[in-house]
């Protein structure tokens, strides 16, 4: 009987099909919070602990795990860097949870600083409230209160993202046992000597009037003033005794009074600090003399000018002097250099009150180059580290640091021309100073400028009011990293520095490794720590000075173990507020010293010495924390080895003699689709909130796991379509899985040496891929893990062994292809959801629910299976490989068939396949490859390919004549099969008769 004789029977409804409400659209978006109700029900977290506990002393005892977070400021919603941080976190969390440790996770958040206290402060200006009428108590819990809010807001931010975590118990520096353990960390640098009080250029934020340390400072372009100022040559030094050749160099000297040294600066505001101009000993200078001028100049015909040769040039042009109206009179030695004596451009001014008529020190210094400015260099150890540096090197400190500008980045009020003039405004744009000093050297009578412009150049900007800082010398609290300790922690070094150095060396691991030469460089050369601010909120610096002693004196500052204790214990009671009550320096000193002799600290301790000693409270004293302190890992960004990597490391160096880290793990910035940086103004930022209500968190943490985050990542619409498409793709696949496993059931589960080679391969590859996830997980590489996966999972499974096994799925009886493909895709099943749970969270929960549901099921909970390493069989994946790529000819033969509308599927077709190599004949032979290639039949033959058959030129040896398959459709495996019509059940092969009965 014809197989479309219309008496045949429907069979649809005889075939296994998949069954399975999972839905193909995922809904994220609204569905998403319902599984995070679930979990806070269940309590997964608190489970995987009991878990942990509960196998303590035993065979299956976990290492514990710990990612030590560092702490975002409470005082913003989330933008998407707080993102891609937290869930790259929750994955390396996940990932070793699943792997058989116990990983614990204490989310944390930085509260104290001036991001917060600027938050207070905008809120007082808008109010036209004066911070400073206000007790400082009272403002300190108006910020403290404020943190909280926003701590309650990010901690939802978070949580909608999937972060794993012990949320209700986090970590807040604003917490009396916080605030507590900080000063006692502090105390420790008290009294191991590396404390102290000194005066020195520091980068000083006017706006925010307080120091700042590197990791608050960010670098945008800025215009700024440039002039080129002349010192007149004043004196020499230079004795007239001597030889034919001294009275040489004495004329020689003496021809120089009267010419200018000129300097180059682009900020005006330091010249009335000025104190010297320096040179460079291997620099060639000329004496160059101005013969002529055009209308607009401050030159003067006549005029000598001391200049480095490579730089004359220059510097005449932006004088508005062309070639012809200067010339180069002679060499100008550094010998000659060293005899003379400047004179402060200023000097003698009318009004100056004798301010700058001090001569000039002229010196050599190292630092001066030819390649910018005039070849001198203007000193004002003031506002300079380098000139600092160097005067303080040659004990001359005293005699050139000048106290001219205040906190607020005025000049003192008291200052010849300039007192009270800003050097920014309020807002931070430019203030008065630089304009005024302009003004008053190109006064007719001072005559102190050659020339005058602007540049734009990268200029350092507080990160937080983003206005532009100066460098201030100003008094503050510094932690050596130098001073030699004595505290029985030498093994990596005796000094902070060499510690850290060591540390990063023998102790950590880096991921990317780029980031241990980036610290390393930063510990390498960075000075002495600045701990002090000029705020009030945060953690005061808990010590009292003695009066009437300067700083260095060995009994300036008051070290005492009892009165140490007295204060922890006080803010462990009352928090770091007590620090300023009333009668609280007299409790402390009670009976141990003369309150009336001692200054209490009010400064308050920089915020990152507050994040670099969080490993003391959450690593040390906490029940979830380590056993040493030491954290398995800590994750950040790149800005972080000058932020909290830096201050954990010299902290922890300072306290514990080593780094409170084992692995570093960094990850880039986020930019637009474009490469930009995102910023509002661009109007290109993209909101994480945003991206989970148009998708769902797993489509945003899917894009995490995408991107290599070791470098700057990009994130947009269109991106996330792309992420959005290879999500819908995998979940297919997850679906079909189902639908397939609906009604396995143990007693169908075959052993593995029992199956078919072609579940046997499968196998082969979980335990390759096993292997691949295993360590790509260890190693922080979610890209590696998930593309691995996600390429298995497409074109492994999908394009390959599910097609190839749909029919024995859908058409066999009770065979042992249809149960041992079953078994390997309950196999492929636990594997596939666990190996993706760290990076979509809710999907593979949704998966997992779906064949495993009850009140307290979470695949949450689970960990990864473990893997035969006899799964492995490298002959049979060799062997396998040839017979995929003998199928690839064979699918793009029967394609072009198709295109060309010859058939319209493979089951129409019956190629021939000739195969030149014996060995690949032979594999193909061993198989069923008409099921392989997913046609009606399949011939194999070794003799030589017609001219005519198909071939790829990638794939030699293999050749395909194409034939159109004999006998009849099968009305229910639609194979075309001669036997089909000869069965007892109407229009089917013999196959399918088996089956149907």
């Amino acid at each position: 009987m014809c197989a479309d004789t219309p008496q045949t029977p429907e069979y649809k409804d005889t075939l296994n099909l998949p069954k399975t409400d999972f839905p193909m659209r995922a809904g994220l978006p609204k569905r998403e919070p319902g599984w995070l109700e679930r979990w806070a029900q269940i309590g997964v977290y608190d489970k995987l602990r009991e878990k942990a506990a509960a196998a303590k002393g035993t065979d299956a005892e976990r290492k514990p795990f710990t990612l030590h977070d560092g702490p975002p400021y409470a005082n913003g919603h989330l933008h998407i860097g707080h993102a891609l941080n937290k869930t790259i976190k929750d994955m390396i969390v996940r990932s070793h949870q699943m792997m058989g440790f116990d990983a614990r996770y204490v989310p944390g958040w930085d509260c104290h600083g001036l991001p917060i206290e600027w938050k207070i402060e905008e809120q007082y200006r808008k109010k036209g409230k004066n911070k400073d009428e206000v007790p400082v108590v009272d403002f300190r819990q108006e910020c403290r209160a404020f943190a909280d809010e926003w701590v309650g807001i990010q901690r939802e931010e978070f949580k909608r993202l999937g972060i794993t975590g012990n949320w209700d118990d986090p970590y807040l520096t604003m917490n009396y046992h916080a605030e507590a353990v900080i000063a006692g960390e502090f105390q420790k640098f008290l009294m191991n000597g590396t404390l102290y009080q000194g005066s020195k250029p520091v980068m000083w934020s006017p706006v925010e009037k307080t120091a700042l340390a590197e990791a608050e400072v960010e670098y945008h372009d800025k215009e700024s003033f440039t002039i080129w100022v002349k010192f007149k040559v004043a004196s020499s030094s230079h004795s007239a005794r001597g030889s034919d050749a001294d009275m040489a160099e004495m004329n020689a000297v003496a021809d120089l009074f009267g010419a200018h040294v000129v300097i180059w600066t682009t900020t005006p505001w330091t010249i009335p600090s000025n104190k010297a101009v320096v040179y460079g000993e291997e620099i060639a200078y000329g004496l160059y003399e101005v013969t002529g001028t055009p209308d607009e100049c401050w030159a003067a015909a006549g005029e000598k000018y001391i200049l480095a040769d490579n730089l004359a040039a220059d510097v005449f042009k932006r004088a508005r002097l062309t070639e012809e109206q200067y010339k180069r009179v002679r060499d100008v030695s550094a010998s000659q250099l060293a005899c003379l004596k400047l004179t402060h451009p200023l000097a003698g001014a009318e009004g100056s009150n004798g301010e700058w008529d001090d001569i000039r020190d002229f010196r050599a210094a190292d630092f001066v180059t030819d390649t910018e400015g005039t070849g001198f260099v203007h000193c004002a150890p003031s506002h300079g580290m380098e000139e600092f540096e160097l005067y303080r090197d040659l004990g001359m400190l005293e005699q050139v640091i000048t106290y001219n500008v205040m906190d607020d980045g005025s000049f003192r009020a008291d200052l010849p021309f300039f007192g009270g003039k800003y050097i920014l405004n309020r807002k931070g744009g430019e203030g008065d100073a630089n304009k005024a000093v302009i003004d008053k050297l190109s006064e007719p009578g001072i005559n102190g400028l050659l020339a005058r412009g602007k540049i734009k150049h990268s200029y350092p900007h507080s990160w937080r009011s983003k206005a532009p800082i100066i460098y201030r010398n100003t008094p503050q609290w510094f932690a050596s990293v130098d001073r030699e300790l004595d505290d029985g922690m030498s093994e990596m070094g005796d000094t902070i520095r060499t510690r850290a150095l060591n540390s990063i060396d023998q102790l950590v691991q880096w991921t990317p490794q780029t980031g241990r030469n980036r610290l390393y460089s930063m510990i390498e050369s960075r000075p002495d720590w600045v701990l002090s601010r000029q705020r009030a909120w945060g953690v005061p610096l808990t010590c009292f000075t003695k009066k009437g002693l300067l700083p260095t004196d060995p009994d300036f500052l008051l070290r005492n173990e009892a009165l140490n204790t007295r204060i922890v214990a006080a803010f462990e009671e009352h928090g770091a507020d007590v620090w300023y009550t009333d009668g609280f320096k007299d409790k402390m000193l009670d009976g141990i010293a003369n309150s009336d002799d001692y200054d209490q600290v009010f400064d308050v301790l920089d915020v990152w010495f507050d994040s670099g000693s969080t490993h003391a409270f959450v690593l040390r004293d906490r029940e979830d924390g380590t056993e040493d302190g030491i954290a398995d890992v800590y994750m950040e960004g790149t800005d972080q080895h000058r932020g909290w990597f830096h201050s954990s490391l010299l902290q922890a160096c300072g306290t514990k003699g080593r780094a409170p880290y084992r692995n570093v793990v960094t990850h880039g910035f986020t930019l637009d689709e474009k490469g930009n940086k995102m910023s509002k103004s661009l109007g290109n930022t993209i909101v994480p909130e945003k991206i989970v209500q148009q998708y769902g968190a797993d489509i945003l943490r899917l894009w995490v796991a995408q991107t290599d985050y070791t470098a700057d990542q990009r994130i947009g619409a269109e991106i996330l379509k792309g992420v959005a498409d290879g999500y819908r793709r995998l979940r297919n696949t997850m679906r079909y899985m189902l639908g397939s496993l609906a009604d396995f059931s143990e007693d169908q589960r075959v052993d593995p040496a029992d199956m078919p080679e072609l579940e046997q391969w499968v196998l082969h590859r979980l335990a390759e891929l096993d292997h691949k996830v295993r360590t790509g997980y260890q190693a922080y590489d979610f890209q590696g893990v998930f593309s691995a996966v996600f390429n298995f999972a497409t074109v492994d499974l999908s394009a390959f062994y599910f097609d190839v096994r749909k029919d024995a799925l859908y058409c066999d009886g009770d065979t042992l292809n249809a149960r041992a493909a079953r078994t390997v895709l309950d196999i492929l099943f636990h594997r596939l959801t666990t190996w993706l749970a760290p990076i979509l969270v809710f999907t593979m929960e949704e998966v997992w629910l779906e064949r495993f549901p009850g009140d307290d099921s979470s695949l949450h909970l689970q960990d990864i299976p473990a893997t035969p390493a006899d799964w492995l069989n490298e002959p049979l994946a060799a062997k396998w490989a040839k017979v995929r790529q003998a199928r690839r000819v064979v699918t793009a033969a029967l394609e072009v068939q198709r295109v060309d509308k010859v058939i319209g599927a493979s089951l129409e077709a019956a190629p021939v396949v000739h195969v030149r190599e014996a060995e690949v004949l032979a594999a193909l032979k061993s198989v069923n490859f008409a099921d392989v290639c997913i046609t009606s039949d399949i011939a194999l033959s070794g003799d030589p390919a017609p001219a005519e058959a198909f071939r790829m030129p990638e794939v030699d040896g293999v050749s395909v004549v194409f034939e159109k398959a004999d006998g009849d459709k099968c009305q229910r495996c639609w194979k075309i099969l001669p036997d089909v019509g000869n069965h007892s059940h109407a229009g089917v092969c013999g196959r399918c008769d088996a089956a149907l009965s």
